[in-house]
């Protein structure tokens, strides 16, 4: 599962109000790239595969394709919005090391 801060939640239901995505849902997931060989993705969308895996948390719907959860169990999703930086922050207990900006990770 990945758990979904208040603050997180929150900026979620904002942008996808500000966008017109009402009834979307966050999708997450990881790729090859980045700093350290795996970066993270993060999504809105409103349609589901047989190859995704979906719960809830804090009221907010997350989806996940398999193979990226595997990577992802135990993940905090939060967001900042302080003077370091704006965005989505992935705090993943699996990575054994991750970049400067936080955007990828390798195991």
């Amino acid at each position: 599962m990945i758990t979904v801060t208040e603050n997180a939640k929150n900026q979620a239901i904002r942008l996808m109000s500000e966008d017109g995505k009402d009834g979307y849902f966050i999708r997450v997931g990881v790729e090859g790239g980045g700093c350290s060989g795996l970066r993270y993705q993060l999504t809105f969308d409103n349609q589901e595969t047989e190859n995704d895996k979906s719960f809830e948390d804090n009221g907010i719907k997350v989806v996940v394709d398999k193979k990226s959860f595997l990577y992802l169990v135990g993940t905090t999703l939060d967001f900042s919005g302080g003077l370091n930086g704006k965005g989505f922050i992935f705090s993943n207990p699996n990575a054994e090391r991750t970049c400067g900006c936080g955007e990828s990770f390798s195991l």
